[in-house]
């Protein structure tokens, strides 16, 4: 697919490539301007300067495009936390640092695409293809806390599965709130990533993490 600036109408369009990514990129040019809740078949139609019908060859409606945005943020997502792991080494709350320090990044320098996967009113269920992305970014904190899990004192520990969703709470909370990359940015007097450092040894500590045994 390649984009023109404008088509004969005026209107920026695409040049008989993939339709269907080109309402993508059209959705997400709307997000960046509008917010999520700005988008339409018929703007994203208008956008990719094709006519208001050619969008339901590829999507039955608006959360179906939106869904579609989501899959592919969701995509990127998980490919980043992953990559942030690295298979948990040198030690799991080291590695699960850097994902944090990912999750932020990706709120940051993706402000349409983290719109689209968590502010679009979308359920959990909408796409198979969302779901199946969205469960591989989640693994990750899963596995994060699984690992993690292991290390901490029987008496003092929390299920996995609580740690992973609390672990999840705190990082969504600070990107949604200080990471983020449009106007919903909130000012902090510290970096983001120092503020999600503090609270993850606050937590572990408080599970019984000892952090000189891993550092």
């Amino acid at each position: 697919m390649s984009w023109s600036r404008k088509s004969p109408r005026g209107k920026r369009g695409y040049h008989h490539g993939n339709l269907r990514e080109a309402l993508v990129q059209a959705a997400l040019s709307l997000i960046g301007e509008r917010g999520s809740e700005g988008v339409t078949l018929a703007e994203a139609a208008r956008m990719a300067g094709v006519s208001a019908a050619a969008p339901y060859r590829h999507f039955k409606d608006r959360e179906d495009l939106m869904a579609a945005v989501a899959s592919e943020g969701y995509s990127k997502f998980a490919d980043a936390l992953e990559r942030a792991w690295e298979d948990g080494n040198p030690d799991p709350v080291t590695a699960l640092e850097r994902v944090g320090h990912a999750y932020l990044a990706f709120a940051r320098e993706e402000p349409a695409l983290y719109s689209a996967m968590f502010e679009s009113s979308l359920s959990p269920g909408a796409d198979s293809s969302m779901s199946v992305q969205a469960d591989r970014a989640y693994a990750v904190l899963q596995t994060a806390s699984e690992d993690i899990h292991a290390t901490l004192p029987p008496a003092k520990r929390a299920p996995a599965r609580m740690m992973a969703l609390h672990i999840w709470s705190m990082a969504h909370g600070i990107a949604s709130l200080f990471a983020r990359g449009d106007a919903g940015r909130r000012p902090l007097p510290v970096p983001p990533e120092d503020l999600l450092e503090a609270g993850l040894l606050i937590y572990l500590s408080g599970l019984g993490h000892d952090p000189s045994a891993t550092r």
